[in-house]
């Protein structure tokens, strides 16, 4: 089957919609703080839903994938939850409903990676899905270069409700699109028993891989999704013309970044050390942001669009977690490993809240989003090390 089928490519489209509406917060920051009276806080518990609705919908949607497949359970989620959050967007008057309106997204998204995820782990060999998965999110990513300064210009062409409005009609059309295009992959053969939690969580050489799934995408994602902006904004003094190309930048990068995982692992040799690699190197700029938060826009920048680069790994460790996973239980797999991933991002970014509350109310900004930084840097480093006992993975 070729990797870029019509079906394939329909499905990248609704991945690019899921990046686009997980990051778009960050440039919207300052016209709904304006308009609706959207706090910073407001936002992060709207960012922090949106993940939450997605992590909550895996299990659903690994179940809807082995029951259904990916053409059914993407068009249909998409269609409702996609076109029907950002139709709720447009039409909000306060931050509440922008709280339903990303809940709604987040589900719509929910089975936007899972859909190829799952075409991939059934259809095509076990070493070739880090490099699929690197393309499929490194297309999608692209959705996080759009929601940057190409949607601050189009909101300052059109206005933010409009903007909304036409996404709606494009997510639609994207579902509509999936429904057309995607071919599900045949069932496995031979009896098995249908799939369960319970026999993914007896799978132990997963255990000490998850915690890294946990907090691995939390700092890209709820950096660039929602705090660039604020810390931009408080502590270097940046407009929204400036955020925009920052976060341009930090999308570009994440871009760049899950292009280069699969030939990260033929240099490297071996996808375990890889996955050590990239997290070490985000771990080494987290430290850098949270010790000099206030060093200078230039270096700010450069380090958020390091943070993107070397915050690619996630298809790196789902194609790792993926090579643990017997057939018949590929679809809730993925998407067990997707849950605790973007679980991990909502909770992080709720709990980030009243951290960044206490800290702006004891600290001048510089040292608020430093405290901020080092909540992000403590996690990932535990589940750095204990990442050290997974096995190493059978992709041959």
């Amino acid at each position: 089957m070729p990797a870029l089928s019509a079906g394939i490519i329909s499905l990248a489209l609704g991945y690019t919609l899921s990046q686009f509406y997980r990051a778009f917060l960050a440039v919207l920051t300052p016209v709904l703080r304006d308009q609706l009276g959207a706090t910073p806080a407001d936002l992060a518990l709207s960012s922090g839903l949106w993940f939450i609705a997605f992590a909550v919908m895996q299990m659903p949607v690994g179940w809807g994938l082995d029951r259904y497949g990916p053409r059914r359970t993407v068009a249909v989620l998409l269609a409702a939850g996609g076109a029907g959050g950002a139709t709720v967007f447009a039409l909000a008057a306060a931050p509440w409903h922008l709280h339903a309106a990303m809940a709604l997204l987040g589900i719509g998204c929910s089975p936007a990676l899972m859909g190829p995820y799952y075409i991939f782990a059934r259809e095509y060999p076990p070493a070739a899905f880090s490099t699929l998965a690197g393309m499929i999110v490194g297309f999608g990513s692209l959705g996080n270069i759009l929601g940057a300064a190409p949607l601050v210009w189009v909101i300052e062409a059109a206005g933010w409700r409009a903007t909304l409005w036409a996404l709606a009609g494009l997510t639609l059309a994207v579902a509509v699109l999936v429904a057309a295009c995607v071919r599900d992959p045949a069932r496995p053969e031979g009896d098995h028993p249908d799939g369960s939690i319970l026999q993914i969580l007896r799978l132990r050489a997963l255990w000490f891989i998850l915690p890294l799934f946990f907090c691995n995408y939390a700092a890209s994602a709820a950096i660039r999704g929602l705090w660039a902006a604020p810390y931009l904004e408080q502590v270097h003094g940046a407009d929204a013309q400036l955020i925009g190309r920052a976060t341009l930048a930090m999308g570009l990068a994440m871009v760049l970044g899950n292009f280069l995982v699969g030939p990260a692992v033929r240099l490297v040799g071996n996808l375990r050390r890889t996955i050590l690699i990239f997290t070490a190197a985000t771990l080494a700029v987290m430290m850098a942001l949270w010790l000099f938060p206030d060093a200078g826009m230039g270096l700010a920048v450069l380090l958020l669009a390091l943070i993107g680069l070397s915050g690619a790994g996630y298809p790196l460790l789902m194609a790792h977690g993926r090579s643990f996973l017997p057939a018949h239980l590929v679809g809730r797999g993925v998407t067990f490993l997707n849950m605790f991933s973007i679980g991990g991002v909502g909770m992080m970014q709720f709990a980030s809240r009243p951290i960044y509350a206490g800290a702006t109310a004891a600290y001048p900004p510089a040292q608020a989003f430093s405290m901020l930084f080092l909540f992000f840097l403590i996690p990932l480093a535990v589940g750095f090390l204990l990442y050290f006992l997974t096995p190493e993975a059978d992709v041959d």
